[in-house]
């Protein structure tokens, strides 16, 4: 089954090591094909900023997220430049901490900075918090590859946090 997920937030919040934490979820831990795409520039600096993961059964032919069905927003900026006009049969998660707007789609709402800041001490993390959301509500990945993947892209020192705020994440996704 072919998946194209949208990452989009603010410079800063991780969206580009999101995507390439899920695409190598796939490919090194799930048997999965993947591709990875990115857009950045002046949003390092803050502005919203996007990447784009399909992940695959079969090989990807062609790599270009053209209708995504699943997005991760984490900042408002990010809904509204990349997020707003979602197909209403997609599937949004979305940081309620930092985006007000709802799609018209499927709506998962996760307050990750703040439980990432509340609970974990460090809103650095939220991204990962998000990700163990969109893994524990869609199943993309499981929930061993994710967490393989994390610890191999993480800085040392910071495993233990990252797989706090993953597994967070994983309890945040399957609240109805």
């Amino acid at each position: 089954m072919r998946h194209e997920i949208r990452f989009s937030g603010f410079g800063g919040q991780g969206i580009i090591l999101s995507a390439v934490i899920l695409g190598r979820a796939a490919v090194m831990y799930d048997n999965k094909f993947a591709v990875q795409t990115q857009v950045y520039g002046p949003e390092a600096r803050g502005g919203a900023s996007m990447s784009a993961v399909i992940i695959e059964d079969e090989q990807i032919l062609f790599p270009k997220v053209t209708n995504p069905d699943i997005y991760v927003i984490m900042s408002q900026e990010g809904f509204e430049k990349y997020g707003a006009n979602a197909s209403p049969d997609a599937i949004m998660l979305v940081d309620t901490t930092l985006v007000h707007s709802r799609p018209k789609c499927r709506c998962i709402e996760i307050p990750a900075t703040q439980e990432a800041k509340q609970t974990l001490g460090r809103d650095i993390v939220a991204n990962i918090v998000m990700l163990g959301a969109l893994v524990s509500a869609t199943h993309v990945v499981s929930e061993t590859a994710l967490e393989k993947a994390i610890l191999d892209s993480v800085p040392k020192g910071t495993e233990a946090l990252n797989q706090k705020a993953m597994k967070l994440g994983f309890v945040l996704g399957k609240q109805p």
